[in-house]
């Protein structure tokens, strides 16, 4: 049974100063992971010996020991992805093992909904007012940031994409311009390349919409607003499901505040897209 598993089920019969502590760590895992207990004690209204004690009231020796499953749970922990590879083994004939990872995910989707509701509202506004748009994500974090631009740019056409394919980063991050917007992607351990383009966006004045999975990450201290997903997998790689449909649920936000100029927009690019061969056309029914 993972830490928050273990929370939710002794809830009950924890004291009111330790469920308030319960209550936030619940809320905010990726914040135990990534600060210190001194800060986790500010932000949950508690102490530092409070939360000492309810460690130890779930069986931990203390603060640390209660960080480090947490951690695990997360796939965060100082086991590699080698040894977290090493549980999969075996388990080829384990019927639940395809059910565990699409509940986890259900879990993700969940959470994430809850922590970044608010901020994608204000993540939008502040997108749709840029002059220009840059999306930056490197190794697992490529699809999110890829999938914003391919149908961002479905409707609006100053979306780009920051890859730096070719060692082309240094020229992509000098288009950067005052007031545009960078949507920047990353996850523990984070992407230097991303920490790199943010730190260049923030020199040029951009405003930076952060997609990443804790308030304390560095991306997310640069940031104007941060939109949280939760990247728990039980397989040896964290997850980055929880990350597309943000970006998904932002695209589906700007599309249904840019006003019917966009209906035209989304249609001539569908259009063009069936025209020059990149989809392949319906199939005619017979007979016609």
């Amino acid at each position: 049974m993972g830490a928050r598993d273990q929370i939710r089920q002794r809830f009950n019969e924890l004291s009111p100063a330790l469920q308030q502590v319960a209550r936030y760590v619940l809320d905010h895992p990726n914040e135990v992971v990534t600060t210190s207990m001194r800060n986790v004690g500010t932000r949950a209204q508690s102490t530092p010996a409070t939360l000492v004690r309810f460690a130890q009231h779930l069986g931990y020796a203390g603060w640390p020991q209660l960080k480090e499953a947490f951690a695990g749970d997360m796939g965060l922990g100082t086991e590699t992805y080698g040894g977290r590879a090493k549980q999969l083994i075996g388990r080829a004939q384990d019927r639940s093992l395809t059910g565990e990872m699409f509940e986890v995910q259900r879990r993700n989707l969940e959470a994430t909904h809850q922590q970044s509701e608010q901020a994608l509202q204000k993540a939008c506004a502040l997108i749709e007012k840029a002059p220009a748009v840059h999306a930056a994500g490197f190794r697992a974090c490529f699809p999110i940031a890829f999938s914003f631009v391919y149908v961002y740019r479905l409707f609006r056409a100053s979306v780009h994409l920051v890859d730096g394919q070719g060692g082309s980063l240094e020229m992509q991050q000098r288009a950067f311009a005052k007031g545009d917007a960078l949507v920047v992607a990353s996850f523990m351990p984070y992407s230097r390349e991303a920490l790199q383009v943010t730190e260049a966006a923030k020199a040029a004045g951009c405003r930076i919409v952060a997609i990443t999975d804790s308030v304390a990450s560095p991306l997310s201290l640069l940031a104007d607003e941060t939109l949280l997903f939760t990247i728990n997998s039980p397989s040896f790689f964290p997850s980055v499901a929880a990350g597309v449909a943000v970006t998904e649920a932002l695209v589906e936000l700007l599309a249904s505040r840019a006003g019917k100029p966009v209906i035209r927009r989304i249609d001539q690019a569908e259009a063009q897209l069936f025209e020059s061969g990149a989809y392949l056309a319906p199939p005619v029914a017979r007979g016609s």
